[in-house]
């Protein structure tokens, strides 16, 4: 058997103007500072002999190969970005860069949302990637709507106490 994969689904290609300008200094941080130390500790490492039991050459040329995918990726990656910094016409309506309060209808939790692109996503601010299947569900959808998700663990329903846009939506 194989180790052939299909492809993965192609991330949807919208950032926030914050988002954007993360992506380009972590870009600007591995070409420009990150690169150059690793490069000058492989050559330290390089010049100490014997490459085979070399520990320090080893760790170092798997950090340089690291940093160089990572760098491809971005440089890619942000060529590809269409930066979204105007909010929607209807902003009653879910759509990428809205703020959704939601309750559980199961247990009446309340959690907080903000849809972002794949490439901003963080769990820790409530930030969910417009692909994900929360996000895929509340989208169009007006504050009062009841909904279903098909998340982790298993189907939800929720019901959408507010939806909301920043001011200037490219802002964090």
């Amino acid at each position: 058997m194989g180790r052939w994969r299909p492809p993965a689904a192609h991330s949807t290609a919208l950032v926030t103007r914050a988002g954007h300008a993360r992506l380009k200094a972590e870009l600007d941080e591995l070409w420009r500072v990150r690169r150059p130390e690793v490069v000058t500790a492989l050559a330290a490492a390089a010049a100490e002999g014997d490459r085979s039991e070399n520990a320090e050459y080893s760790y170092r040329k798997k950090q340089l190969g690291e940093i160089d995918r990572r760098v491809r990726y971005l440089s890619k990656r942000l060529q590809a970005l269409r930066v979204v910094d105007s909010a929607p016409t209807d902003r009653s309506a879910v759509f990428f860069g809205a703020r959704v309060e939601l309750e559980n209808l199961a247990s009446g939790e309340l959690s907080r949302y903000r849809i972002v692109g794949p490439d901003e996503t963080d769990a820790r601010q409530g930030w969910i990637s417009i692909d994900s299947p929360l996000a895929r569900a509340l989208l169009k959808k007006r504050s009062g709507d009841e909904l279903e998700a098909q998340l982790p663990g298993g189907r939800t329903s929720f019901a959408i106490i507010d939806v909301a846009y920043d001011d200037a939506p490219g802002d964090a």
